[in-house]
Order: C-alpha cells, then sequence, then structure tokens
C-alpha cells in the first residue's frame, strides 16, 4: 500500500485592517478575531473598548495576555497602561474596567468562568462557561503587569536579532513562551520546522513569515510542523507566542544556536 503523501503544513498571514469589527454583545465591547475557538474558549486578536465599560466579573481557567495598544484597563490590583502587557494565570479573577477608549491584543489561552446570574450578551469572552466564581487563591495578584518598553533586550545568536522575554509562563501550568522580537533591516532568520504553534502579531515594520509579507498590525498563524523563515528587507517588531521549541533546519544544534523564542 501506498504511504499517503506528507500534508504541508502552512503560514496564515491575517491583515487586522482587513477584518470587520463584531459585537461582543455587551455594548461598547467589540472584537476582530483573528483565530476564534467557541468550543475550548481560544481567541487571538483585537479586542476594543469605549470609555467606562466593564469586562464583567469573571475567572480565568487559563493563560490570557494582553497588549494594550490604546487606553488602559483598571481592576482592583491597579491598571495597566500603554504599552503594557497584562498576563492573568489560571484562577485570576477580577473586573476590568476602561476609563478611556481602549485597544488592545489578545490571546486567551483557556476558557472563562463568569458568575451563573451573567447573561451571554454581557460575557466578553470567547466561549465562556457560567457557574459559581471562587478566587481560589486571594492573596495572589489577578495581573501579571509588564512594561514591554522597558524591559533590557537579550541579543540573540541570529545577527540583528533581539528578543525581550514577556512571559515565560513559569507561574503557569504551560510551557510556552511570549515575547518581543526587533529584528534591524536586512536580518534574517535561518529556516526552522515548528513543533507547535507559533503566532505572531507584528507590532511595526515588515516581516517575512515563510516568504508571507506581514507589516504592522497583521497577524501571522504558523501551524505545528511548519517549515518557515523570518526575514526583513527595512526593521521589524514583532510579538510572538511560541508554544513549543523550534528545530533549527540547517543542523546547528541548541548550543551553538538556542531557541529563537527562549526555550
Amino acid at each position: 500500500m501506498a504511504r499517503p503523501a506528507p500534508v504541508e503544513k502552512s503560514v496564515h498571514v491575517y491583515d487586522a485592517n482587513d477584518l470587520a469589527w463584531q459585537s461582543a454583545g455587551k455594548d461598547g465591547l467589540v472584537l476582530k478575531a483573528v483565530r476564534e475557538d467557541t468550543v475550548n474558549g481560544k481567541f487571538l486578536g483585537l479586542v476594543g473598548f469605549e470609555p467606562v465599560v466593564r469586562s464583567g466579573l469573571h475567572q480565568h481557567l487559563g493563560v490570557a495576555t494582553s497588549f494594550v495598544l490604546d487606553g488602559g484597563l483598571t481592576d482592583y490590583f491597579g491598571a495597566i497602561t500603554l504599552h503594557d502587557a497584562g498576563i492573568n494565570v489560571k484562577g485570576a479573577t477580577h473586573d476590568a474596567v476602561a476609563y478611556q477608549k481602549t485597544l488592545l491584543v489578545s490571546r486567551l489561552e483557556a476558557p472563562v468562568i463568569y458568575p451563573e446570574a451573567t447573561t451571554r450578551e454581557y460575557a466578553l469572552h470567547t466561549g465562556p462557561r457560567f457557574g459559581e466564581i471562587r478566587n481560589p487563591h486571594p492573596e495572589l495578584a489577578p495581573d501579571i503587569n509588564v512594561a514591554v518598553d522597558r524591559l533590557a533586550a537579550d541579543p540573540t545568536l541570529v545577527a540583528g536579532v533581539s528578543r525581550k522575554m514577556i512571559f515565560d509562563y513559569a507561574a503557569s501550568e504551560g510551557e510556552h513562551r511570549y515575547v518581543q522580537m526587533a529584528m534591524l533591516p536586512g536580518s534574517s532568520v535561518p529556516a526552522f520546522r515548528t513543533c507547535a504553534p507559533l503566532e505572531i502579531w507584528v507590532r511595526a515594520g515588515d516581516l517575512r513569515v515563510g516568504g508571507k509579507l506581514a507589516y504592522g498590525n497583521c497577524f501571522a498563524l504558523v501551524e505545528a510542523g511548519a517549515t518557515v523563515s523570518l526575514a526583513s528587507d527595512f526593521g521589524a517588531l514583532f510579538h510572538a507566542w511560541s508554544d513549543g521549541p523550534v528545530d533549527w533546519l540547517d543542523g546547528a544544534t541548541k548550543a551553538q544556536r538556542p531557541d529563537l523564542f527562549g526555550f
């Protein structure tokens, strides 16, 4: 019997400017979904708040990350402001309010639970659950807020490419990485193969992901098992969520060239 042909894994690029805003159900809350899984409560895309709109009380059942493009949010722990990244780990319980028009890049990795009395149209998050909420660790802050632009950039062993570690998932049950990467004009990353999904949001500049062009406010979704290289003609700044290490395809070992995303 002939073997089935191998399935080629792909890179998908989406310009968020081309995506339509969708109502999140509650007035003053809108979404642009790049990837949405209502069964498993997963989401990647943009979230917008009008002034003085609340998220509603909810508890995270897994990691959620948000990067503030405009405005900010406040919960009982304090405020997350412009160009901060906010991380909610499993069990984080809060109600956030936007006191000014706010725009976020958000990634939800697990469902969120709302109080039983909450009606579906008032639940912001994708694939919400409803039931009793008890905060298992009230002594822990609901947010890890990171001032991304003030983080020190670490050089990689790829010429012209540096990395800021935003969240290494050590405080969660996962083993992923959330980073900001910078590439100088004319730099490139040798080809590698992903072993898990890799998702990218381009903050500024031009980035070729597997030969497909992405630029400011574009998302690139790289499937597990895809072969891909990265290159920039005029410089790039981008965020990446890597769900597993990559394998270099030019023979370089991890000792010779450590993982691009910091594993």
